[in-house]
């Protein structure tokens, strides 16, 4: 039977484009329509990241993070085999330095055993080496199916996949509220007004601003954080065989200064993460007055920033110095000490957070009526992103048929 649904899908990051191409293909003969505010796709956090593909070692046995990312790398690089994407498993190892790292380092394995990873091992100093013979550190996990990619590339397939199914992409036109009814959506947008059955939203930076507008709760806010990239000169593109990670500080939700491959080459260094006094300039010094207001205005804010003094000062010395930057790199492959390097446009990413000071670590769905708000989906959120978009449609479609 066809369907005579109107679907919208807001944002043209991969999540987006993901949910798009889903729709089209479980509801097939349905009219879907994607927003996206910028005049292309991947223009924000999707096409300013390091492309890793994730494996799912961190993240808590049981949570959508884990459950999402094992079934997207699946998903993620099938989609990626067909459509000729450029992509490499390089491998990861998470390498410990000093002795009182090696529970925590020994606490990411166990969840990555419990989590499926394949092929994940905890190895010594000298395994090591043989793993990545220009790092250093006295053990490490070794993570062979990490791999990297090119995210903005996947977006464009997805998009194109769905526009050969018949989806409708608006380019260029920014959604500015949805209200939602008992029997449809009504979007505002710079085109007008529209009436929908059902809308996902996938606003990424702006997740919060449209969703309060649409009726949702206040929390999660979206506070940004910066992560500054160096690319580094060409005769370091080889330096590792993949990806060199420090065993990351679990009071801080990021995951440290590491040498990352891209897929045309290049050797990067980053990110670090502090905060962005906006969401979505890259170069320069990035202020927005209206997105400093919010984060200052924002109780939960100033609770997280009370207990972060100390890991906001340590971040603040590579913001400050490219150099210590790369210093910090250098303690787990030394033979970079000395390379040149050229700053990459900063990534900034939406970090939810919480009105008791935390920051929100899975991802966070809510449904206000007839619209879906994907309200945070932080790294692995690009690995993770076809089998979001799963999880969503299945969502939503099962409020459609009650």
């Amino acid at each position: 039977m066809v369907s005579s649904q109107r679907f919208a899908v807001v944002g043209g990051g991969i999540i987006g484009a993901a949910v798009a191409r889903e729709l089209t293909r479980r509801r097939p003969g349905a009219e879907v329509v994607l927003f996206e505010k910028e005049e292309r796709v991947a223009a924000h956090q999707t096409g300013h990241n390091s492309g890793v593909v994730h494996a799912g070692l961190y993240y808590e046995p049981g949570s959508l993070k884990a459950r999402l990312c094992r079934r997207g790398v699946d998903l993620l690089t099938g989609f990626i085999a067909e459509h000729s994407i450029p992509y490499q498993q390089c491998g990861k190892v998470v390498v410990a330095l000093a002795e009182e790292e090696r529970p925590r380092l020994a606490a990411i394995f166990g969840r990555a055993q419990r989590n499926g990873v394949p092929g994940v091992r905890l190895i010594d100093g000298a395994e090591l080496r043989e793993v990545e013979p220009e790092a250093r550190g006295i053990a490490a996990i070794h993570s062979p199916e990490t791999g990297i990619a090119d995210f903005a590339a996947v977006t464009a397939a997805l998009v194109q996949d769905a526009k050969r199914a018949g989806a409708v992409i608006h380019l260029g036109t920014e959604v500015l509220g949805l209200e939602a009814r008992t029997d449809r959506v009504t979007l505002r947008s710079t085109r007008g007004e529209e009436r929908f059955d059902r809308v996902v939203s996938c606003a990424g930076l702006q997740s919060d601003r449209l969703a309060r507008r649409s009726g949702a709760a206040n929390a999660p806010s979206i506070v940004p954080f910066f992560g500054q990239y160096l690319i580094l000169e060409p005769r370091f593109g080889d330096i590792t065989r993949g990806l060199v990670y420090p065993v990351p500080d679990p009071k801080y939700p990021f995951l440290g200064v590491h040498l990352t491959k891209r897929v045309d080459g290049a050797m990067t260094v980053g990110p670090n993460a502090f905060l962005s006094f906006s969401r979505e300039i890259y170069r320069g010094l990035g202020v927005n007055p209206r997105d400093c207001f919010d984060v200052v205005r924002d109780p939960g804010f100033w609770r997280f920033a009370a207990g972060n003094l100390a890991a906001a000062g340590r971040e603040l010395h590579g913001v400050l110095s490219a150099r210590r930057f790369i210093r910090d790199a250098a303690r787990y492959v030394p033979a970079v000490e000395d390379a040149r390097f050229e700053r990459l446009p900063r990534g900034i990413r939406a970090q939810a957070l919480g009105p008791d000071g935390r920051l929100v670590d899975d991802f966070v769905i809510q449904h206000v009526g007839r619209v879906t708000h994907l309200r945070n989906a932080p790294s692995p959120g690009a690995t993770s992103s076809l089998a979001i978009a799963e999880h969503l449609i299945d969502e939503v479609l099962s409020q459609t048929a009650e």
